[in-house]
């Protein structure tokens, strides 16, 4: 009986991540999207040694865009993140289960060895798992200090969305809409920084996030607070 229930849980957590991976794939496939600044980070991104830093209610089309990447994606282990794990492990990503809050310190050890070892880039979700919303949580900036990677941030935004009433405010484009991928400037972080210094290069993260952000949504005049 044990083992009849845990095939099915198998079953079921291989549909979820077919099911979800065509869904992000029949939506992002009709879209007309456009990188903006990507000189920016184009040197940090072709050496494959770099972290990604997004808002949680970017991930959709980010994911979609960088398939096949390969990187080390941290993701909480709550059933929500089960679901994203599953999505992201079929577009062809290595996820690493924990967060700030829950199993992180044995997270954060298990991604800073995995970047190191198996030469992946890195992707961290600031505000994630559930927020302050647009708010950096120290983990990527320690990820940074210990590996000597730059963070890239990066976001997006699109004509036609729905804003959920999460706490994320995640954005669901609509097919066949126009988006716009925008990234800010690569921020190197110092292997040597104590945990004063940390907060500020938190700082510099949240408020290029939060620029490239807005600047890419009011291009198509959404204000998402």
């Amino acid at each position: 009986m044990v083992r009849q229930l845990d095939r099915w849980a198998r079953l079921k957590w291989w549909l979820v991540g077919w099911l979800g991976k065509g869904l992000v794939d029949l939506i992002c496939s009709t879209m007309r999207i456009k990188a903006v600044d990507f000189e920016k980070a184009r040197a940090e991104i072709e050496s494959r040694r770099f972290i990604f830093a997004f808002w949680h209610s970017r991930i959709l089309v980010l994911s979609y865009l960088y398939k096949g990447l390969g990187a080390a994606i941290l993701v909480s282990k709550s059933k929500d993140g089960e679901i994203i794990a599953r999505i992201l492990q079929r577009q062809g990503h290595k996820t690493i289960r924990g967060s700030t809050s829950r199993y992180g310190v044995r997270a954060m050890a298990r991604l800073i060895k995995t970047l190191r070892e198996e030469n992946r880039p890195g992707v961290v979700v600031p505000d994630g798992p559930r927020g302050p919303r647009f708010k950096v949580q120290p983990g990527v900036i320690i990820l940074a200090k210990k590996t000597g990677y730059p963070i890239v941030p990066v976001s997006y935004s699109a004509r036609r969305i729905k804003v959920f009433s999460s706490w994320d405010r995640f954005i669901l484009p609509y097919p066949f809409t126009e988006g716009r991928v925008i990234y800010g400037t690569p921020i190197s972080v110092p292997r040597e920084l104590d945990r004063d210094a940390e907060k500020i290069y938190c700082t510099m993260l949240e408020n290029e996030l939060n620029r490239i952000t807005k600047t890419v949504d009011h291009y198509y005049g959404h204000a998402i607070e």
